[in-house]
Formats: structure tokens, sequence, C-alpha cells
């Protein structure tokens, strides 16, 4: 699947399917059918239930299956912090001063040109920008775009996923239970220890995570969070170096037969062969940290089944109702924020920072394909969808309008930014 398909292809699909069906007489099923409760029982605790009400379809894609994808961002991000961009502070600077900008200039635009009263509540939709469209755009270009302005792409839109992160624990939380978000801390201490204890079960983080995300959930706090809590819990150091590895594999292989059966007649091994190949699959365990393990077996999970499930139950764009005065109010607000805002904050930040000497370009980067990469950071569409839902889903009066209204901007601007984006690199890669 990940050398066949690509996961932007995907969520392109689904989002395309959910629209059209939102305009057809199929859209009265599809609602019903992400409305419908489910519980998860066991014994007296409905796992899907917060303060005794059964959670819907729809609260678990956003609720539970979203915390998975911010579990694989929380693992990605411990890894850049401990050996990737954001490892040094040499390294991750100027990333992080694009990121800021592209955080900064959205929501100032948002705040200015946004219709007054409730449609504020979204000025963060537009400070994310989506690594895997984004990243995918520059995979269309080939091998003629540097490996400098991927890693710039990717760890600016990283420290965007923190502050998204941020922007979600303290501005879309409420109603604080104690007692829920104490024993929640609690678990997560013991996870820590767990960690500094040397234990490297995966069953173990995914259990207590599990346990930390119906805490956080009951507590108040929105329960993406917890995902990012437990990832940074786990642990990123083997158990076993690799140079002890690799000396253990071969005393076990010396001690395994080194004649070769011609007639292909020994179907059953010897119980000192099956031993020997058990100690090696429990080195070969041991070798790779829980951390790398995790995050590997992920993706594939958050990005053909929790990205595409939360694409097509939320990009859903009911035209019916629309006017033209909808066009005007957060739907152009969401669309020139993306485009303009992320633009102008990612290469005005950046750019005075070079220019001022404060800090250098990267090796092959230059103003030119800044300019490209600036325009890719306005595609806003997974964590952008998601922030427009905590903003809008919840309120009784207009917030399905405003929120159809944000979906359109999002969707329009990301779609916009990344072929503006897509166009600017390769006639400037083209021309060179």
């Amino acid at each position: 699947m990940k050398t066949k398909i690509n996961g932007g292809a995907i969520l392109l699909f689904v989002a395309l399917a959910a629209m059209i069906i939102a305009n057809t007489p199929w859209s009265e099923a599809y609602n019903s059918f992400f409305a419908q409760e489910v519980v998860l029982q066991f014994g007296s605790i409905n796992l899907f239930s917060v303060h005794g009400n059964n959670m819907t379809l729809m609260a678990i894609i956003n609720d539970a299956l979203m915390a998975i994808f911010f579990f694989s961002v929380g693992l990605e991000i411990k890894r850049e912090v401990l050996v990737g961009e954001l490892s040094s502070l040499r390294k991750a600077l100027l990333p992080v001063v694009a990121a800021c900008g592209g955080m900064i200039i959205p929501i100032l635009i948002f705040f200015s040109i946004c219709p007054a009263g409730p449609a504020a509540r979204g000025a963060a939709i537009p400070m994310a920008t989506d690594i895997a469209f984004s990243l995918g755009v520059l995979s269309l270009l080939g091998k003629k775009i540097p490996l400098s302005l991927k890693i710039f792409l990717t760890t600016f839109a990283v420290v965007d996923d923190i502050g998204g992160i941020i922007v979600i624990a303290t501005f879309y939380s409420s109603h604080l239970i104690l007692e829920y978000l104490l024993w929640a801390l609690l678990v997560v201490l013991i996870l820590w220890l767990g960690g500094r204890l040397g234990i490297n079960s995966k069953l173990y983080y995914i259990t207590l995570g599990i346990v930390v995300w119906y805490l956080f959930l009951n507590s108040g706090i929105h329960p993406t969070i917890a995902g990012v809590i437990v990832a940074f819990t786990v642990p990123a150091r083997p158990k076993l170096n690799i140079y002890r590895y690799v000396e253990a594999i071969r005393n076990s292989l010396q001690k395994l037969p080194e004649t070769k059966d011609v007639n292909h007649k020994n179907y059953i091994l010897s119980n000192s062969e099956v031993s020997i190949l058990r100690h090696v699959e429990s080195l070969s365990d041991k070798v790779i940290s829980p951390l790398q393990s995790m995050d590997d077996n992920l993706h594939p999970l958050v990005n053909y089944i929790v990205m595409p499930l939360f694409a097509f139950a939320n990009a859903s764009i009911s035209f019916e109702h629309l006017t033209l005065a909808d066009l005007g109010g957060v739907t152009f607000t969401v669309f020139i924020a993306l485009v303009l805002g992320k633009f102008i904050g990612i290469f005005s930040f950046t750019w005075i920072a070079v220019k001022t000497k404060w800090l250098s370009m990267p090796e092959h980067m230059n103003s030119k394909n800044l300019l490209g990469v600036s325009l890719l950071g306005g595609i806003g569409f997974t964590v952008s969808l998601f922030i427009a839902n905590l903003s809008y889903a919840g309120l009784s009066e207009n917030g399905l309008t405003l929120l159809n209204q944000a979906k359109l901007g999002i969707i329009s601007g990301s779609l916009f930014a990344g072929s503006m984006g897509y166009f600017l690199l390769n006639y400037f890669y083209k021309s060179k």
C-alpha cells in the first residue's frame, strides 16, 4: 500500500466523495450513520461514554481515532526533538521562526476580516499546515527538489502541529473535572516511570494510554491531547545496543546447521533450532526502540484508515443553502488566512531572519524556492478541519452553517495554495 497508493490521493478521494454525498438524497442516511451511538461495554464501564452519555460514531472518529493521529504526531515530535531537525537550536531555529510567522499572521488576518460574533471562535483554523498533503505536492516535483527544502517544510509543519496542540489544549477544553484529571496525571506518571525503569512492552503503553484517554475524555480536557502526552512517555532508547545485537546474532547463527538439505526433506526443525530462532526474534524486538517501532507501525493505520475516515466524516459540504453572502463570511476569511496569511507569515519571518543575518538559509535554499514552500504552507487540510469542528460544531445557533463555510474555505484555500506552490516551484526548477 505504501508504494502503490498515495495517502494524500486517498484523502482527496474520500473528501470528494463526502462532498458529493452531502449534496445527494443520500445525505440524510450519511448524517444518520455518523450520528448513531456506539457502545463498548466492559462490565459496568462503557469506554465510549462521556458522563453517562454514549458517544456517537462522529465523536468516536473525532475524539478517539484522532487521538491515535495525535499520538503518532507526538511520536514524530519526540523523535525530531531527540535526533531530528529539532534536536539542536542551530538546526531548528529557522523553521521555528517560519512556523511562528505561519501561525501569527493567519490568526491576525482572520481577526481583521472575520465577521463579529461566534465566527471569531475559528481564528486558529488557518494556523496549521498539513504535513502529508504538503510533502505529497513536493513529491510530485520529483528529485529536482533539494532535500533541505523538504526538511525545512517538514520541520515548520511539525512546529505548527505543536502550536495546534497547545491551542486545542488551551482554548478547546472546558468544564474541568479535577478528579478525572488527577487520576489521568497519576497514570501518566506510571507510564513515565515505566519508561525510566526500562519497560519496553508496547502493550504496556497502549493499555495505559487508553486509560489516560478515557480519563481525559471525562475530565474536560480534549482527549486528543492524551495521545500527545502518552507519546512523550514512550521510550526512545532500545533495550539492546545495535552492536551487541549483531554480535549476539552471529553467535546464534553459528549454532544453526550449515549443511544444505539438497532434497528439502527436513520440514520440521529441531527443538534447539526453534529455540535459537526464537532467541533471534526476541533480540530483534529489543534492538528497535518502542518509539521507533510504534511510529513505523502506526503510519499505515493513520494514513490509510484514521485520516481517510476523519476526512470522509468531516469534509462534507452542503451547497443547498449556500449563498454569495456565505462565501464572503467565514469561507472568504479562512481562504485568505490560509493562502495569504501562511504565505506572508512564513516567507516574511524567514526572509527577515536571514536578511538581518540572525540566521542563515539552509544549503540549496534561496528566496525563490522559499516563495514556493511558503505557499505550500497554506495547505491546512486535516488539523484545520479538526479545529473547525471544535470551533463550530458545538454551537447551538448557526454552528452547522459556520462549520460548512469553514470547510469550504479550508478545502478551497488548501487546493489553491497547493496548486500555486506546485506551479511556482515547477516553473522555477524547469527554467533552471
